[in-house]
């Protein structure tokens, strides 16, 4: 028996992937890496707004400085106090704009920068800080910062210059710290996350997985088998399911091993069973050429139950091939077919008439064994139906041939099982597998065999052809 085999080949080394192939591996790293991505998001308003707090930080130092110089005399102060409060407000020169005069508070004790970028405190918006920001990161070295921002008064101005070098000092210190504190949490959280998914999530699926392996290997192995779950979810449900499946698998698997061994021994039974039989037809041929009454009478009773027993041998070794024998479809004289089939089967029966109102000039596209032998077997079911009498008609209507009996029709739970194996064998003689025979070979050539109705007027059989039949040549011609 040849059976199928998957297109799609395993990967190399079974079940044992490398650890960065894990689910959970990927997991871990897809949590640090959302952390991380969301502390980034965080450090951005974090960055700008420790940059806007250090330079507000320097502007407030600048007007207590511009305080001590209002309150000395003349609003001027010595070199030393000057260049004292310029140290201690870590600034390099502080002027104050009162209107349209500028007034140099603190002057520079030392050369300032040639490069300054200016920053107005009272008008940045918070896209420009957060430029500013990533700009202060990356400033090139030796630049300075003009701070513009209200001065000790509402109505003056104080503009305040610093070195932009201890700004981003602290700023990377100030990241490098985030960037710590992120990789901590993301290592903490990541670890609990993957704790709580492994748990949840990848356990259950490892199990899953490796089930559905073990099942490809051995579908008839129950010991790698799932077991069900009381999970609700979806996990829960595939596992289920999946169960469910395997189980109804590996019971089809047994089923189909014992009807093997059951196919090989009703095989040499019906091997044996038919060479019995050929002997008692030979010995009952004998009997029929008696002249004892009795036995004449008795002959014909004897050969029927013989021909009865080797049909029901021969139908259960046929239907116990793989598959129905293959169709070569080809144009058949449908009429011709019928009355040879029927010839073959009423040939004992005088009191069943046959009619056949197909056209003989009609051709079909068929397998002319097999149209032979479904025909036979549904007028022979139709006269041992009907029983000493009765008839049987044959029509064809466009693509669907009917042979309709006029015997008592089927009893329901018959009709029910009727094309299943042994579904019929509750009639009177009957094998339960003509029927099912017959379908086989009718789907065989691409046609559909089926019951189209039964009652006490009797009973039809309709048999769909694939494609409607034609005119033979002769017919066309005329």
């Amino acid at each position: 028996m040849t059976t199928g085999t998957s297109s799609v080949s395993p990967p190399s080394g079974g079940a044992r992937t490398g650890w960065q192939h894990s689910l959970s591996v990927r997991l871990f790293w897809l949590t640090f890496a959302v952390i991380l991505l969301v502390e980034l998001i965080v450090f951005i308003p974090s960055a700008t707004a420790f940059r806007t707090n250090w330079l507000e930080d320097r502007a407030q130092a600048a007007r207590i400085a511009s305080l001590s110089v209002e309150a000395s005399p003349s609003r001027k102060l010595s070199m030393e106090l000057s260049d004292s409060l310029l140290d201690l407000a870590e600034v390099l020169a502080l002027t104050e704009l009162d209107g349209t005069m500028r007034i140099r508070l603190l002057p520079a004790a030392e050369p300032i920068p040639k490069s300054v970028v200016p920053i107005d405190l009272r008008q940045e918006g918070y896209l420009a800080s957060v430029s500013s920001t990533f700009g202060t990161f990356f400033a090139p070295e030796g630049r300075a910062v003009m701070i513009v921002d209200r001065g000790a008064r509402d109505d003056r101005v104080i503009e305040v210059i610093v070195r932009e070098a201890p700004l981003k000092a602290e700023l990377w210190a100030y990241g490098g710290r985030i960037l710590l504190l992120s990789l901590l949490v993301s290592v903490a959280a990541g670890g609990l996350v993957f704790a709580v998914l492994f748990f949840l999530l990848v356990r259950p699926m490892r199990r899953v997985t490796q089930s559905v392996e073990q099942f490809r290997k051995d579908p008839g192995d129950w010991s790698g088998h799932l077991s069900p779950t009381r999970r609700r979810d979806e996990i829960g449900r595939a596992q289920n399911a999946l169960a469910d499946m395997e189980s109804a698998v590996s019971e089809s698997f047994r089923q189909r091993e014992r009807l093997a061994e059951l196919g090989e021994a009703v095989a040499r039974i019906n091997h044996d069973l038919r060479g019995s039989l050929a002997a008692a037809q030979l010995v009952s041929e004998g009997l029929a050429r008696s002249e004892d009454p009795r036995v004449k009478r008795a002959a014909p009773r004897l050969e029927r139950a013989l021909e009865r027993a080797i049909n029901l041998a021969t139908q259960t070794l046929q239907y116990g091939k793989t598959s129905a024998p293959r169709a070569e479809l080809r144009p058949c004289a449908l009429a011709m077919i019928l009355d040879e089939a029927a010839e073959e089967v009423l040939a004992g029966r005088p009191g069943i008439a046959w009619t056949n109102q197909v056209d003989s000039r009609l051709n079909v596209k068929a397998d002319a064994d097999h149209l032979h032998r479904i025909a036979s077997n549904l007028i022979r079911n139709a006269a041992e139906a009907m029983g000493e009498e009765g008839e049987i008609v044959a029509t064809l209507d466009d693509r669907t041939l009917r042979i309709r009996d006029t015997g008592p029709g089927l009893p329901e739970e018959i009709a029910e099982t009727l094309f299943k194996p042994f579904g019929s064998a509750r009639k009177r003689g009957g094998t339960g597998l003509g029927l099912a025979i017959a379908r086989d070979l009718a789907r065989a050539m691409g046609c559909e065999l089926r019951l189209g109705e039964t009652g006490k007027g009797g009973t039809t059989f309709e048999l769909e052809f694939a494609e409607a039949p034609g005119w033979s040549g002769e017919a066309a011609a005329q």
